[in-house]
């Protein structure tokens, strides 16, 4: 028995999650860097959670991308 092509038919984005987070997994499965494995897991977790809250600028007052640590006395 065929059925309809709309039956089949996927939301694209949640294809395209579906595969990234497939690719993720299976990176951190190849990887031998611990840190890397945490942070493929973090990326495949965010790709399969679109609505998890993310940090914005508005998270780091008074930080700018040119802010940097204070320096240590000499």
């Amino acid at each position: 028995m065929t059925r309809p092509i709309e039956q089949l038919d996927v939301d694209l984005h949640a294809l395209m999650a579906n595969i990234a987070a497939d690719t993720l997994h299976a990176a951190a499965a190849r990887s031998n860097s611990p840190s890397d494995r945490i942070a493929y897991a973090l990326d495949e977790w965010l790709v399969q959670h679109p609505e998890a809250p993310v940090s914005t600028n508005a998270d780091y007052p008074g930080w700018t991308p040119t802010t940097t640590a204070p320096k240590e006395a000499s």
